[in-house]
């Protein structure tokens, strides 16, 4: 936001859809834990779980696999207080995880209810030219009312990723991707217990709009996980000691995001193009992932905790901040208060003692926006939002639903240092 838009507006400005798992198009409640770990590949590979989004439903016609995708407007709830009219497939954005196994033969249909003609490109995945979904290169367009049928077989393990290839910048901007898990038939590496999908994405969603901005190329302020920002991303629950991988794909307009997570190393163990070798994995607690690409990683859960993940980027994890304005870090603004409430009655200059605390203030702001709004946490505010979740690491993960707290163990919690520990190890706080 601008700071004309601010002082227009009197303020600062800044429950998940799912895709059926049964009928396209239609929402449905989401999975019951302890239902998504089932097998779904040889060797006992686990179902990949999609926070806050769904895996598209299968239907077996002899030897294939068919699935239909509905390309179509959707209202979307990125976090409580901001909803937005998007496009998506089949009732979501993202649209519903595509999970194979390698070798399997697919039938997808495509069915068009935009207000303009699509296609379906079927990024990664190495198949007959006529299947790629490029409109004008490698098929027709998909006309509205219009349903297409793509049919090839998977040949190569991997994470993979669809979106449009018809006027990309409108129809990706407002929602149109989706994510593609090919697991191999012959299991590679060690066993995974936790299996989870998450497309990083962009958006330009003006305080007090309804839809999000496809032209915007640099200024964009709502960040998600899976076209949610936190608090509406749904935490990462795992078992204390389970192998968890994370598969991240980046369809963002125009940012790279780098991944950090806290508690835990890993290490790369594929990307878009296929696995990596072990010999080539490296230890990391950053991931970047680039734009048009898909990166994989796993460790083990072995720290029990509450821990953050999120974009590095620090303003991908601020939801509609604005960034026209000037730097008051530092400034005395007695005088600019006193002159502008001559005029406008309760105004007052933010940002010159940092922005920490501008979080809580819950001023007011335009209806359906969410402007660098805190969460409650267990200690204090969380004044992150944007591109963050949280995994957690419990002893039975099963048994929680992911809205409970941890509790940290007697003598592993930072707290306020007391006047004996200070003296005892010679730190004077005031010198």
């Amino acid at each position: 936001m601008q700071r004309r838009e601010f002082i227009g507006m009197g303020g600062l400005a800044g429950a998940a859809l799912v895709a059926s798992t049964a009928a396209p198009g239609a929402a449905a409640a989401p999975r019951r834990r302890g239902t998504e770990r089932s097998v779904v590949a040889p060797g006992g590979q686990l179902a990949v779980v999609t926070p806050n989004g769904s895996t598209l439903p299968w239907r077996q016609v002899g030897k294939v696999r068919v699935g239909h995708l509905i390309a179509g407007p959707l209202q979307h709830e990125f976090a409580p207080g901001l909803r937005a009219e998007c496009w998506g497939y089949n009732g979501s954005t993202p649209g519903p995880t595509i999970e194979a196994v390698e070798g399997d033969r697919v039938r997808i249909y495509v069915t068009n209810r935009l207000p303009e003609a699509t296609s379906l490109h079927w990024h990664g995945v190495i198949l007959p030219s006529g299947m790629d979904g490029v409109s004008g290169l490698s098929q027709k367009p998909i006309e509205p009312g219009q349903t297409f049928k793509y049919e090839f077989t998977f040949r190569h393990p991997g994470t993979f990723m669809y979106h449009p290839h018809f006027d990309e910048m409108t129809q990706m901007a407002l929602g149109m991707v989706g994510m593609i898990v090919v697991h191999p038939r012959a299991p590679r590496g060690p066993h995974v217990d936790r299996d989870f999908v998450l497309m990083t994405h962009e958006w330009r969603i003006r305080p007090g709009t309804r839809r999000p901005d496809p032209s915007e190329m640099t200024d964009f302020n709502v960040l998600t996980f899976n076209s949610k920002a936190f608090p509406g991303t749904q935490p990462l629950v795992v078992g204390k000691g389970e192998r968890v991988r994370l598969r991240f794909g980046n369809l963002s307009a125009m940012d790279h995001h780098p991944i950090h997570l806290h508690g835990f190393s890993f290490k790369i163990t594929a990307t878009d193009g296929g696995a990596i070798a072990e010999a080539a994995q490296v230890p990391e607690t950053t991931v970047l992932v680039p734009v048009g690409s898909t990166r994989t990683v796993e460790f083990v859960a072995d720290n029990p905790g509450d821990w953050a993940m999120h974009c590095h980027m620090t303003h991908h994890v601020m939801t509609q901040m604005g960034h026209g304005v000037p730097n008051l870090v530092g400034a005395d603004s007695q005088r600019i208060d006193d002159a502008v409430q001559k005029v406008v009655p309760g105004y007052m200059t933010m940002g010159q003692d940092g922005m920490g605390a501008m979080t809580e203030m819950n001023m007011p702001a335009p209806p359906n926006s969410l402007p660098m709004r805190s969460t409650p946490g267990p200690y204090a505010a969380i004044d992150m939002g944007g591109m963050f979740t949280i995994l957690k690491v419990r002893e039975d993960p099963d048994s929680e639903d992911g809205s409970g707290w941890y509790q940290p163990p007697p003598g592993t919690l930072a707290d306020v240092a007391s006047p004996g520990d200070l003296k005892a190890d010679g730190i004077d706080p005031a010198a």
